[in-house]
């Protein structure tokens, strides 16, 4: 039997990156996956939709796929990406909140909107996917909240060069803080994820450094085998925790890391928190 077998894991920001890696490595593991996106059709500036996503994650895996086209910002989007994942595959064993909004601009730089939109979606929008869950978390034997968030560090360095959207990440990682001790009698773990390095994703291309990031960073499949072992921890043993991608994958006895790597020659990017 697979590791996820008959586990229904909810991705949010699934249609490309990191999220899509983790549901193609759970669902090589025989897990049900939802995925939840705004992209439905394509974007010249953005890579895949849920849709071309779910075909992909199909033929990676042995479980079933469920596009659902979402905006987390939103209430009654949340509720029906809930209802929608339960009414399909029966419940959720595992809820990731991967979608995220970034914009690294200096306070006076920063725009209400902008402002808005990460918080919203990171601070709000994560929050509010939690609390919809929780009920079908509890009725799950081994149920896991997993934030793509990093450890919490008050050094004014992080905050300094883009206060809204270091503000925006340490509330998704507040949400493990507060979570992992709220659900503990429900035995629900709580913990979050993040890179050691740059990720290749589309928000480091786009916004953080172009190619000449890219090349300095890792695919995201190494995010996604550090979310395959920690999800079959059990739950009520493992949560809480600001794991880094690397050191769960060293705690497995994994060191060699040169595969995840887009060009080896390159020297590799601290990510920022880190």
């Amino acid at each position: 039997m697979k590791n996820f077998e008959n586990k229904t894991v909810l991705i949010t920001g699934g249609s490309r990156g990191i999220g899509k890696a983790i549901a193609i490595r759970l669902a090589r593991e025989g897990a049900n996956i939802a995925i939840v996106g705004k992209t439905a059709e394509p974007n010249p500036k953005l890579e895949g939709t849920i849709y071309t996503a779910a075909e992909e994650i199909t033929a990676a895996g042995g479980g079933k796929v469920l596009p659902i086209q979402g905006d987390i910002r939103f209430e009654d989007s949340i509720h029906s990406i809930a209802e929608q994942t339960v009414r399909e595959f029966g419940g959720i064993d595992i809820l990731i909140n991967n979608a995220s909004a970034i914009n690294l601009s200096a306070t006076e730089q920063t725009e209400p909107k902008r402002y808005d939109l990460m918080h919203g979606i990171n601070v709000r929008g994560t929050f509010l996917m939690c609390q919809a869950c929780i009920p079908h978390l509890k009725k799950a034997v081994n149920p896991h909240i997993l934030n793509m968030s990093p450890p919490l560090n008050l050094d004014s360095r992080w905050f300094a060069p883009h206060l809204a959207y270091t503000m925006s990440k340490y509330g998704m990682s507040m949400i493990i803080l507060g979570l992992a001790e709220e659900l503990k009698p429900l035995r629900i773990a709580a913990n979050a994820l993040w890179p050691k390095t740059t990720i290749a994703t589309a928000a480091v291309k786009n916004i953080l450094g172009g190619d000449f990031l890219i090349q300095r960073s890792r695919t995201p499949e190494i995010v996604a085998d550090a979310a395959f072992y920690i999800l079959q921890r059990s739950s009520f043993e493992t949560t809480g925790n600001f794991f880094i991608d690397e050191d769960v994958l060293q705690k497995e006895g994994i060191t060699d890391f040169v595969k995840y790597a887009v060009n080896p020659d390159q020297k590799l990017m601290n990510d920022l928190f880190l």
